[in-house]
């Protein structure tokens, strides 16, 4: 961590957080772990015997007992956080195994996905005794090192471990040997087998793939979830979602990201589920061996089955097989049908109303050639919508329907295009001038205006769902590019249909009112739901923005007043239509060159902590906020997201003319723990805020922040 921390990014609103802490993790040590105060977990080493031969295992237990409140992690602890790690002084001839993991709980943090222990819990290790050992007692020695987080903080604890072990013949169990048995029968274990499938649903790329993974549930009940262990050169995303059906046939969707290194041809985690009726779920163990490109045959992969410990419940669903494509093509139209009906098309429907009774004095082939051009332009948008989804899981993203509104430049695009559509209708400025006898430039004119409408009801549609419309596009989402292809424009026909059938019997169309003057009242009145969506886009876009929508708005205005430039004095007017036209486009740009700079994102210009930063900026008179972080600490993260990088509090450290200093604790410098010890505190997260009197303390904030916390006592050191 550096001097400055990129902000939230809001480009497509679906990006996983925080795998880049994923990896600090993973490459810290135990070593950089630092040991501050009374532990609140406590550890004790238990051995399964008292006596073994040489030549045997004996099983070393590291018994934690976890107070309510706090967590300690798994071997992969997820998003943020470290996993316990243990340093063994064992006499010559004793060696140590790996860590046999209890099943860890998931825990969401503000956004964070975390693998914990918040119980009493046990890590067994195998100790094996060479068989040259000579008889008599040895000292089992060790050191347990572990990062303990609650809602407020995070500490790193260190405690020393001995338990002793007698060497003779034959083996005799301690009194601790009933609870490690109970203890080893928590883990996964090898039986019984059962066969699952993995394969990559998106090639190899740039960015992350998505993988799927099939197993047919030993046992009836939800709860089924994937839990990757560690690893170095690729993550897994923590929470991803699965497709949904019933039965016992488990499907779940991984995102999964590269580090350095080949895309990995085989995964080690743990599958788990609970069984109905039961608390405790079954733990799968096992390697998912994958194919090394998308391939409608998956690699097989063998995984055991054991019960294990409780876990929390995660999205994934069973289900008995995939649906018929037939039956997801029926869905696919009905909801592009149903789409007709729903809010979001109000507008267009609005215009297509009007564009009837414009057409029901024309002949039969104008009216077919138009009702076919709106169509051409609906199911051009599901092919430009379906290309977006191809492309998108190709690279490895998660997309869904309506994906295209979480990108605020998207927003901000369509925004600004309704309302061009709304001071069409009310006459503020033309766009298709013509009609009946105009000849060949209105035909092109009313066709190009036929073929907008279609575009325009596709991407004012997307915000909403409809019946059928969410079965057939969770089913297309995770299929291959032909089926993507082949649903999206089902969609389109469904969406299509109502009007190509009105322009294909124009008979219909007999009970609509007859042309006249009442349509020039009409068309201005539909421009009202169109305004009312142009608000509707602008406070979308706000949650983008926050306060700097207001120069959104800024832009908007000038755009409204450069077509209102442009329809008095250049198509109606008739002198001086260059300049007129000239000042239009110079509205547009000046309001789009000032909107740009005001809607620039903003970050905080961290500097690096030390206390002469501290000294230089009281001298300069002004309030300093200093924030003890470290990349590993769950609860930092969250104050950073929810409470200091955020918009209100980037105006009012503007406002303040504040300093800025970051104490990056990632790798524990010593002058940091020195400073966290003079101010009393054993671990971070700390936030300082010295006011603006040189004279005056600082104010020492608590662990949890909000923003109201903290712009409170940014508002004290002025």
């Amino acid at each position: 961590m550096t001097g400055s921390r990129p902000p939230e990014g809001a480009f497509l609103g679906l990006m996983r957080l925080y795998w880049i802490l994923l990896l600090a993790c993973l490459g810290w040590t135990d070593a950089a772990m630092p040991a501050y105060g009374e532990p609140h977990a406590t550890a004790k080493l238990l051995l399964d015997a008292s006596t073994a031969p040489a030549g045997s295992t004996v099983t070393a237990a590291v018994a934690v007992a976890i107070p309510p409140g706090w967590h300690l992690y798994w071997r992969n602890p997820g998003e943020s956080g470290s996993p316990p790690g243990i340093t063994w002084q064992l006499p010559e001839g004793v060696t140590a195994g790996p860590i046999e993991w209890p099943l860890p709980r998931r825990l969401s943090l503000a956004g964070l996905t975390l693998f914990v222990y918040s119980n009493d819990t046990t890590l067994l290790v195998p100790l094996t005794l060479a068989s040259n050992l000579p008889q008599g007692p040895l000292e089992i020695r060790g050191s347990l090192r572990w990062l303990e987080c609650s809602d407020k903080q995070c500490l790193g604890q260190r405690q020393d471990l001995a338990a002793h072990l007698e060497v003779g013949a034959e083996k005799r169990e301690s009194p601790e040997a009933g609870a490690i048995s109970v203890a080893r029968s928590s883990l996964p274990h090898a039986t019984p087998r059962i066969q699952a499938t993995g394969r990559w649903e998106t090639p190899p790329g740039a960015g992350p793939r998505s993988l799927r993974i099939e197993w047919v549930a030993p046992v009836h009940g939800s709860g089924h979830d994937f839990l990757p262990f560690e690893s170095k050169d690729w993550s897994m995303a923590g929470a991803s979602p699965a497709t949904s059906g019933s039965g016992d046939r488990v499907t779940l969707l991984r995102t999964v990201e590269k580090f350095s290194g080949e895309w990995p041809s085989e995964i080690a985690g743990l599958v788990v589920a609970t069984a109905g009726g039961q608390a405790a779920p079954s733990g799968y163990k096992g390697v998912v061996k994958i194919e090394g490109s998308p391939s409608p045959q998956a690699a097989a992969v063998t995984v055991t089955v054991t019960a294990a410990a409780p876990e929390a419940p995660s999205t994934a669903v069973a289900h008995s097989s995939p649906p018929p494509l037939a039956r997801m093509i029926l869905f696919a139209f009905l909801g592009g049908l149903i789409l007709n009906v729903m809010p979001c098309v109000l507008p267009v429907i609005s215009l297509k109303i009007l564009g009837f009774v414009n057409q029901s004095a024309e002949s039969p082939a104008r009216v077919r050639f138009l009702g076919l051009m709106y169509a051409a332009g609906v199911l051009a948008s599901f092919l430009v919508m379906a290309g977006l989804v191809i492309a998108l899981k190709q690279a490895g993203r998660a997309v869904s329907w309506g994906i295209q509104f979480g990108n605020p430049q998207f927003l901000v695009v369509l925004t600004t295009l309704v309302l061009l559509v709304s001071l069409n209708l009310f006459g503020v400025f033309e766009v298709a001038i013509g009609a009946g006898a105009a000849g060949s430039a209105a035909r092109r004119e009313g066709a190009a205006g036929a073929f907008f409408n279609g575009v325009l009801a596709v991407v004012l549609a997307t915000p909403c769902t409809a019946p059928y419309l969410g079965l057939s596009v969770g089913f297309a989402i995770t299929q291959a590019p032909g089926i993507i292809l082949l649903l999206f424009l089902t969609i389109g026909v469904g969406l299509a249909a109502p009007y190509v059938a009105l322009a294909w019997h124009p008979a219909w169309l007999r009970a609509l009112p007859r042309p006249g003057r009442w349509m020039e009242h009409f068309k201005v009145a539909m421009g009202f739901p169109m305004l009312m969506t142009t608000l509707w886009l602008f406070w979308l876009a706000g949650k983008h923005y926050a306060d700097r929508t207001l120069w959104l708005g800024l832009f908007l205005v000038c755009t409204a007043a450069a077509a209102w430039v442009y329809g008095t004095f250049v198509q109606r007017g008739t002198a001086r239509r260059g300049l007129a036209l000239g000042a239009a486009l110079l509205l547009v740009a000046g309001g789009a060159a000032t909107a740009l700079a005001g809607m620039r994102p903003e970050t905080i210009e961290w500097k690096p902590w030390s206390p002469q930063a501290v000294a230089e900026g009281r001298a300069q008179g002004r309030p300093v906020v200093v924030d003890f972080t470290a990349d590993w600490c769950a609860i930092c993260n969250v104050n950073r997201r929810t409470s200091i990088e955020i918009p209100s509090v980037l105006a009012k450290l503007r406002e303040i003319n504040a300093v800025m200093l970051l104490a990056d604790y990632t790798s524990t410098p010593d002058n940091i723990t020195e400073e966290l010890a003079r101010w009393e505190r054993g671990g971070v997260p700390l936030v300082l805020v010295y006011p603006r009197d040189s004279g005056k303390p600082a104010k020492v904030l608590p662990e949890t922040l909000t923003p109201g916390i903290f712009l409170e006592a940014l508002d004290a050191a002025k």
